[in-house]
C-alpha cells in the first residue's frame, strides 16, 4: 500500500493520508445554489496576475459555457465545486454517481479547469462501478483532448483511481484487458482475503527441558523437525535469495563466500553445496516471556518497505500469479541427521 484513506489510522501509525469523498457527499448536493457565493484564494503565479479571492462557481460556469457542457448533472457540480473549494491541492473526484461519461468526469474537468486558472494542479477521478477498463481509457482521453485544447498539460498526467472491491483476480484481469488506471483502492479485500480469509495458527513443541520433539504423520507436511533451529536466507553475487536453510542451534553458522553444505529434510541424505555471496539471519526474538518486547518494533512503513523490498528480489516465476515456481527451504547435515533418527525411533516404538 502507498496511503490510507483512513484518516484515524494516518493519525495514529504515521501513514500518508489520501483519498477522496463519498457518493452520499455528491448525492446531498441539489442544485447550484449551495455553491454560489463560495471563495477560492488563488494559489501561485496566478496570484501576481490577479490578485485576491475569486468566487469558484462563477469561472466553473464559464467553463461550462464555453465547452458547451450543459446538460451535466448540477448537484453533482456544485459538490465538485464545494469540494475544490475545500481541497483546491488535491481535487480528486469521485465521478460515477451518476454517469460517469456524461456527467461525471465532464462535471470534474468544468472545475478542474477553473483550478487550473487559479493557479492550482487537480489530481485525478475515482471510478467504483462500471467496466473499470474502459472508463479509464475513456477518462485518459478525454483528459488528453482537454490539455491540447486548453493548453493544460497537467491534464496529460491526471489520477485514475480505481475501487469496487479489487481483488487479485480482477487484477491480473485488468492488467490482461489493457487499462488506464493509475492506482488502486483497495479495501475489503484488504482487510480479508478471499483466498485465505482465516490464518491458521498452531503451537507445535520441539523442544523440551534442552531435548528435542518430534510429531510424526503420514503427511510430509506435518512431521515436525526438532529441536531450537536458526534459519538463514543464502543470496547469490546477483542479491537474488536461492533458498532458506535451516540449521540446529549448535550448527556452524552459514557466511558468505564460504561453502555451505545441506540437504532436503524429508529426503535421503544427498548433501548438495552451495557459495553464498550474502547471508542473512531470519529469525529474530521479539517477543520473550517476562521480558516483554527485547526488540526495536519497526514503524508499519518500514515494514512495508521492507516487504516490497524483498518481493522485488524474487525471481520472476516464483510470482507469477498462475503455478509459481516453489521456493526452497533445506537443512543443515546434522540437522537432517538427527532429524530421520528421532523419526526412525518414533516409529519403531509406535510399533510396539
Amino acid at each position: 500500500f502507498d496511503a490510507t484513506a483512513h484518516v484515524l489510522a494516518g493519525k495514529l501509525l504515521g501513514l500518508p493520508i489520501t483519498g477522496t469523498h463519498a457518493h452520499s457527499y455528491v448525492m446531498s448536493f441539489s442544485s447550484l445554489d449551495e455553491a454560489r457565493g463560495l471563495m477560492l484564494k488563488k494559489s501561485g503565479a496566478a496570484v501576481a496576475v490577479h490578485a485576491g479571492q475569486v468566487e469558484l462557481l462563477k469561472l466553473v460556469l464559464k467553463k461550462r459555457q464555453e465547452i458547451g457542457w450543459k446538460d451535466t448533472n448540477d448537484g453533482e457540480l456544485a459538490a465538485f465545486t464545494s469540494y475544490a473549494i475545500a481541497f483546491p491541492d488535491s481535487f480528486l473526484c469521485l465521478i460515477d454517481t451518476y454517469d460517469t461519461l456524461n456527467s461525471g468526469v465532464k462535471n470534474y474537468i468544468l472545475v478542474a479547469l477553473a483550478l487550473v486558472d487559479c493557479g492550482y494542479t487537480p489530481r485525478g477521478v475515482r471510478l467504483d462501478s462500471g467496466d473499470l477498463a474502459h472508463l479509464s481509457l475513456e477518462c485518459h482521453k478525454e483528459f488528453k483532448r482537454i490539455a491540447k485544447e486548453f493548453n493544460a498539460p497537467c491534464f496529460q498526467q491526471q489520477n485514475v483511481v480505481a475501487s469496487n472491491d479489487i481483488n487479485e483476480k480482477m487484477l491480473h484481469e485488468l492488467n490482461a484487458k489493457g487499462h488506464g488506471i493509475t492506482s488502486f483502492g483497495i479495501g475489503t479485500n484488504l482487510v480479508t482475503c478471499q483466498a485465505q480469509p482465516a490464518l491458521g495458527c498452531v503451537f507445535k513443541l520441539v523442544e523440551l527441558n534442552g531435548k528435542p520433539r518430534i510429531k510424526l504423520s503420514n503427511e510430509l507436511g506435518k512431521v515436525l523437525i526438532p529441536g531450537r533451529k536458526r534459519a538463514f536466507r543464502l543470496f547469490d553475487q546477483d542479491n537474488v535469495p536461492k533458498f532458506d536453510l535451516m540449521i540446529e542451534i549448535d550448527d556452524e553458522i552459514p557466511t558468505a563466500g564460504k561453502i555451505v553444505k545441506y540437504c532436503h529434510a524429508f529426503s535421503e541424505k544427498r548433501l548438495q553445496s552451495y557459495t553464498p555471496s550474502r547471508v542473512e539471519e531470519l529469525l529474530e526474538t521479539v517477543w520473550d516471556g517476562r521480558a516483554g518486547t527485547v526488540a526495536k518494533l519497526p514503524t508499519l512503513l518500514e515494514s512495508r518497505d521492507r516487504c516490497v523490498s524483498e518481493i522485488k528480489t524474487l525471481p520472476p516465476d516464483m510470482v507469477r500469479p498462475v503455478d509459481p515456481m516453489p521456493y526452497d527451504v533445506f537443512v543443515s547435515e546434522n540437522l537432517h541427521r538427527d532429524l530421520h533418527m528421532l523419526w526412525k525411533l518414533g516409529k519403531v516404538n509406535s510399533c510396539k
